[in-house]
């Protein structure tokens, strides 16, 4: 089993824009991070929809889908989501959300069942690792749940889309993981027109 991030990134550094918000998820100047998935057929199936690009990014979006088992998740990125996600998730696996409101556990259609994790980033993974079963758990977002997975040296792999723009503010993946230096070995670089997409793993 591997633990992995799996993140759309600036060339500068940022994953979000500015003034992110339950109804402003992805921040304000962000659009380049994701409107590359959206016509993806990979993702496009995973969202209830027909068609789309059968391609490289495709091929490596479903990649991701298909070996993960579990999924954890901070409380504002579920908040952000929870409408537009509806009644058929895109997971279709146990969801663990880390959150200091404690709310019964969601079963949503598809496989889908969100379970709200009052206890700490270690309570959620150990949940998800025994949900995942011989698949991967992917740390999903947003920043500061991914932020505090590294800081901690708990997520095995990294692999970061790499989208041609410029964003100049925002929310960046590398900031406040506290002192010490991580090794990290390359696993993978494609290269395409919409993405550059590198896959690193953590050396302990």
């Amino acid at each position: 089993m591997t633990v992995t991030a799996d993140m759309a990134v600036s060339l500068d550094g940022y994953i979000a824009g500015t003034d992110v918000a339950v109804d402003n998820p992805g921040g304000d100047g962000a659009e380049p991070l994701f409107e590359w998935i959206h016509d993806l057929a990979s993702w496009r199936e995973r969202q209830g929809m027909t068609g789309g690009e059968e391609n490289r990014d495709s091929e490596l979006m479903r990649e991701w889908f298909d070996a993960t088992g579990a999924v954890v998740m901070g409380r504002t990125m579920y908040d952000t989501g929870e409408e537009f996600w509806g009644d058929n998730p895109p997971f279709r696996t146990p969801v663990f959300v880390l959150t200091h409101r404690p709310r019964p556990a969601l079963v949503k259609e598809g496989g889908t069942i969100f379970t709200f994790v009052t206890d700490g980033i270690h309570s959620a993974l150990d949940q998800a690792k025994a949900a995942a079963g011989d698949r991967n758990v992917d740390i999903a977002g947003g920043a500061s749940t991914v932020q505090q997975y590294l800081g901690a040296g708990l997520i095995d792999e990294l692999q970061l889309h790499v989208v041609p723009a410029l964003l100049g503010a925002g929310l960046r993946l590398f900031e406040g993981l506290g002192p010490g230096r991580r090794d990290v070995e390359a696993v993978r670089v494609v290269d395409t027109p919409l993405a550059t997409h590198l896959k690193y793993r953590f050396v302990k």
